[in-house]
């Protein structure tokens, strides 16, 4: 087992890590290293991360309001308009004055996008999700249930929502076998 030695930050000299700072560490950056990894591949596809973004969350969570998109992907409202129009030019995503709100405009994705993202969702996660091909079934499946806890104590903290459309009840927990 790895211990490694912390480098004077909360402890002293030469002491080990917790555990749990060791996981902080290796998730802070296996994290981000990951994210570039999917990015790489979405660009092989010819389509730029932001946009797959945009579309994977509305997949994922449904029609929303451009400021809820902009708060959801980290970028200004003039990145998000930007990716709504060039994705609108495409024919992916429709955008549709809110009900109640003059001021506020709803985006979903549109029939072609939905297609779209069906057709090609299981390619893209079979590549980027080549790198958990080193662990084995049981391996795998363990990590999963480790990393559903963790996302159910995101959720109670109001980090995450638990309905997506991905992993939206308990019987997500259940790991299946190939």
């Amino acid at each position: 087992m790895h211990m490694a030695k912390d480098n004077g930050c909360n402890a002293g000299e030469g002491e080990p890590n917790p555990l749990r700072h060791q996981l902080m560490k290796l998730f802070w950056m296996l994290g981000p290293a990951y994210i570039r990894w999917a990015e790489s591949i979405m660009e092989m596809d010819g389509h730029t991360p932001k946009r797959m973004y945009l579309m994977g969350l509305l997949f994922e969570y449904g029609p929303m309001m451009m400021s809820n998109i902009k708060d959801r992907l980290g970028v200004t409202a003039t990145n998000v308009t930007a990716l709504v129009d060039a994705l609108e030019k495409e024919g992916m995503v429709e955008r549709k004055p809110h009900p109640t709100d003059r001021r506020a405009t709803i985006v979903s994705l549109s029939s072609k996008a939905e297609e779209f993202l069906t057709v090609n969702c299981f390619s893209f996660k079979d590549r980027v999700s080549e790198l958990f091909s080193v662990f084995s079934v049981e391996e795998q499946e363990q990590f999963l249930s480790f990393l559903f806890r963790m996302r159910d104590v995101l959720i109670d903290k109001k980090i995450l929502e638990r309905k997506t459309r991905s992993f939206d009840s308990k019987e997500d927990h259940t790991p299946q076998n190939p």
